[in-house]
């Protein structure tokens, strides 16, 4: 049985991956801060360890095969809250998993990026030949990061994954990224605001993203290092709205006065001509999200919105 590193495993994704691992008959040791929550996940091949990723140096050497890295501090406003909190995460620590890596013998780091690192583009296939403009402090960790991992991809197989924006229901739920949150609204509020609208966003299914995760673990010696963009549907922000409003008969409300300039797209031909197939999509995410809101007595709290809880953390002088 192999063993996977992975950070960030109480996490919105994490949660969703660790199950698709364990189910695959890997054990999984799973390194997180949990200031979001521990994980729900009960299983006797996961270990979940208590620690902050910038002080994994700590932590005495096991073996594991692969790490999946997602531990960060998550989209542009979280970011914003405390830019030398963000970098510490996102680049720091990623500097120390990556010789923690090492120094363990592991064979294999998958990084979670983002899709964002590209900036506003107007080509219609953003693909990974083209050049990385990031727009904001949250984007240019990535591509940094990226860059401290690609270093070592002679001595450790490298794979750096730059997901759209992720969609579908987790275990650590998030109402913070578009198709989530504006379900939310319409099942909720009944009305969905739109700031803007024309703004393109990508997307990918929470399941169809933790399943490219398992493909690059399971195909790891045939995919040379380097970066993959992962997503699969370019819609607007409006165009999300109105398929989540034909669905709930909900009202759309659009102010054009918005300070957001973030549009773009993503092209994964890559990541497809290595096999992977895409199972789920963006109709998928709204009508689960649906049903789960009207069927089940979910509480809403300030932790399934992330810079809200991060405030509380950051306000009450918690180790950050």
């Amino acid at each position: 049985m192999k063993t996977i590193l992975v950070t960030g495993h109480c996490g919105y994704t994490g949660q969703e991956l660790v199950k698709l691992l364990l189910k695959e008959n890997y054990k999984v040791i799973g390194i997180d801060t949990m200031w979001y929550g521990k994980s729900k996940i009960k299983d006797k091949n996961l270990v979940n360890i208590k620690l902050d990723l910038r002080e994994i140096g700590k932590l005495k050497k096991m073996k594991f095969d692969t790490v999946i890295h997602l531990a960060n501090i998550a989209n542009d406003p979280s970011v914003e809250l405390n830019e030398t909190l963000s970098w510490n995460v996102n680049v720091l620590a990623t500097f120390n998993l990556l010789n923690y890596a090492l120094s363990c013998n592991a064979k294999q780091i998958i990084f979670a990026s983002s899709g964002s690192v590209y900036g506003i583009k107007k080509e219609k296939k953003v693909t990974e030949k083209l050049s990385l403009l990031p727009i904001s402090i949250y984007n240019k960790t990535k591509m940094v990061a990226e860059s401290v991992l690609l270093s070592k991809k002679n001595k450790i197989k490298i794979h750096c994954i730059r997901p759209a924006t992720v969609c579908g229901l987790s275990d650590r739920m998030r109402y913070d990224v578009s198709v989530n949150m504006l379900t939310y609204q319409a099942v909720k509020k009944k009305k969905i605001t739109v700031f803007g609208g024309t703004q393109i966003r990508p997307n990918i299914h929470i399941k169809d993203l933790s399943r490219i995760y398992l493909h690059f673990i399971k195909n790891k010696s045939k995919i040379d290092s380097g970066c993959f963009n992962a997503g699969f549907e370019n819609l607007s922000i409006k165009a999300i709205a109105e398929k989540i409003a034909k669905k709930t008969k909900c009202k759309i409300v659009i102010k054009k006065n918005y300070n957001d300039p973030r549009s773009y797209r993503l092209s994964s031909e890559k990541l497809l001509k290595t096999g992977f197939e895409q199972k789920y999509n963006v109709d998928f995410a709204i009508d689960e999200l649906i049903k789960n809101l009207l069927e089940s007595n979910i509480k809403i709290s300030p932790k399934n919105f992330n810079v809200k809880w991060l405030k509380k953390i950051i306000k009450h002088n918690r180790k950050y």
